[in-house]
């Protein structure tokens, strides 16, 4: 499976890439999901960011952020803590 998929304007995304942002085993992320420990956001581009979305997960203090295109393709992601904004890199 790729990383990231967009299919009927919902997105599924490998839990192997929050496994290793949050510093759990892939095996974990489901049930932590499922049980709200770790919550997520989806926000849609407009103008020059129309056909991009910024999707943003949470866990504990920690955030994990993505940035995808219509394909699933990771164009960015970073994490950070909640209490303060991502740095660029």
């Amino acid at each position: 499976m790729p990383a990231v998929e967009f299919n009927e304007g919902s997105f599924v995304v490998d839990a192997e890439v929050l496994a290793k942002a949050f510093g759990l085993s892939a095996a974990e992320v489901p049930e932590l999901m499922r049980n709200g420990a770790i919550t997520s956001r989806c926000e849609a581009g407009v103008d020059a960011d129309e056909g991009r979305w910024r999707l943003t997960f949470y866990h504990a203090a920690r955030a994990h952020r993505l940035t995808v295109d219509e394909k699933g393709n990771i164009l960015r992601q970073s994490s950070f803590d909640r209490l303060q904004k991502p740095v660029k890199p």
